[in-house]
């Protein structure tokens, strides 16, 4: 049996140790539990501006003179790529898939063997503007390219 004495010293020692690790793992991976990835090719990123945009689309092109005269009526006349590459309002499907389809457009510049050719995307962004079904499922076909790219 233990004396109380060397009780002490036992819990003692068992909170120094379990001490010891947790400050360990802060220490190589600060904010590991509440920091998020972003690869380098979603909306999150390109709004970032950490990398130049491709030549062909500049920051400030207009989602109307790159996607069409459909994106024109759906859009804001003068909202630009970078503005939809930043939005918040993802549960309302046209923003979403405006927010990837722009991401998917730069990537189709930027990125060698992604799935999409920027005339690819265009295209799709104005077959999916005639509703909402086929907004999300774009939508979603985008992101899922824009998450597997590197």
């Amino acid at each position: 049996m233990l004396r109380p004495s060397q009780l002490s010293q036992l819990v003692l020692l068992l909170l120094i140790a379990c001490s010891v690790p947790s400050t360990t793992a802060k220490t190589q991976r600060p904010g590991f539990l509440f920091t998020r990835t972003t690869g380098r090719c979603t909306p999150h990123y390109w709004g970032s501006r950490r990398e130049a945009w491709p030549r062909m689309v500049p920051q400030t092109s207009t989602v109307s003179k790159v996607f069409g005269s459909r994106a024109y009526e759906r859009y804001r006349s003068d909202l630009t790529l970078l503005e939809a590459t930043v939005r918040n309002d993802e549960e309302n499907v046209y923003p979403r898939l405006l927010k990837q389809a722009s991401a998917a457009l730069l990537n189709s510049y930027a990125r060698k063997g992604f799935p999409y050719s920027a005339w690819e995307v265009k295209t799709l962004v104005i077959q999916a503007l005639v509703s909402e079904k086929a907004a999300a499922l774009q939508a979603q076909r985008f992101s899922v390219a824009n998450e597997a790219c590197h």
